[in-house]
């Protein structure tokens, strides 16, 4: 383990019993995704939601996430039709703050579509990059399912591991570290969120592997790319959503995805356990 990444799992809470792969009911899942706050009200309020919805119409690379074309067809309206529907509740069009609701049926469902091609990665021996932006919240996420799909037969990638850049508006240098198989992007000194595709698109440059599971820009460089992927995305951030309605990538996984780690154990569950 890097220097880097060890310090930071160091901070990260242990995992738990929790995180066990069983057969598990539904009403426990839904349960668990509203008392960990992954689903119910998010917290982003619906002014961000709104914002980042329009910024992506005016083109804002921060929120293209290294995807083209987003715009093509493309309204506030529309955008807001697709974070609703994936978040299984209503916007009120003419409010503009307030609370965004997440429901934890959706979740389920999402995860159970996309488990469903995890295990046919499992079964096939393909390879999978893991990536994440959310090297905090979605940490325990990522690392678990890394290990699941290791442990079943797929083969998880390191491509790029220390691999850096200079950045030219900054004064450091941006490194790709891995923490058993999953990509985060540091700075040196300890892994960074980001909306960034760079990161992706240097490990791609090493191959393509057969699926990504990964958010913000790690997924649209990867869907950009045309790699298989199953993104994470919250409701502020529309952009791996408008390319799922354009037909360019099938399954994105709309839930909180800013709050504790531990939190995302019934997500890790509804994506490799039987629900019934």
């Amino acid at each position: 383990m890097s220097d880097v990444i060890a310090p930071h799992v160091g901070r990260l809470p242990p995992i738990d019993g929790r995180w066990s792969p069983r057969s598990v009911s539904r009403h426990e899942l839904e349960r668990g995704l509203l008392s960990g706050m992954v689903a119910g009200w998010a917290s982003h309020p619906l002014d961000n939601v709104r914002g980042n919805a329009q910024m992506l119409l005016d083109r804002d690379p921060d929120k293209e996430f290294g995807m083209t074309g987003l715009q093509e067809g493309m309204t506030l309206d529309r955008i807001l039709e697709l974070v609703e529907t994936a978040a299984g509740a209503s916007i009120d069009r003419e409010a503009r703050s307030g609370p965004v609701d997440i429901r934890p049926g959706p979740i389920v469902d999402a995860c159970r579509a996309a488990g469903a091609r995890l295990a046919d990665a499992c079964r096939r021996g393909e390879s999978v990059v893991l990536a994440t932006g959310h090297p905090v919240g979605l940490a325990h996420l990522y690392h678990e399912l890394a290990r699941w799909l290791r442990d079943r037969g797929a083969l998880v990638l390191e491509q790029a591991d220390g691999e850096g850049w200079r950045e030219r508006r900054l004064d450091h240098e941006w490194r790709i570290a891995h923490w058993d198989g999953v990509a985060m992007l540091t700075d040196g000194t300890e892994p960074r969120h980001t909306h960034w595709p760079d990161a992706m698109r240097r490990i791609l440059e090493h191959g393509h592997p057969d699926l990504v599971l990964a958010d913000h820009g790690f997924a649209g460089a990867a869907i950009e790319a045309g790699v298989e992927t199953i993104s994470i995305a919250d409701v502020n951030d529309p952009a791996l959503l408008v390319a799922q309605s354009q037909g360019r990538t099938e399954h994105v996984l709309v839930f909180d995805d800013h709050v504790e780690p531990d939190a995302y154990w019934p997500v890790f569950l509804a994506l490799t356990t039987f629900v019934h």
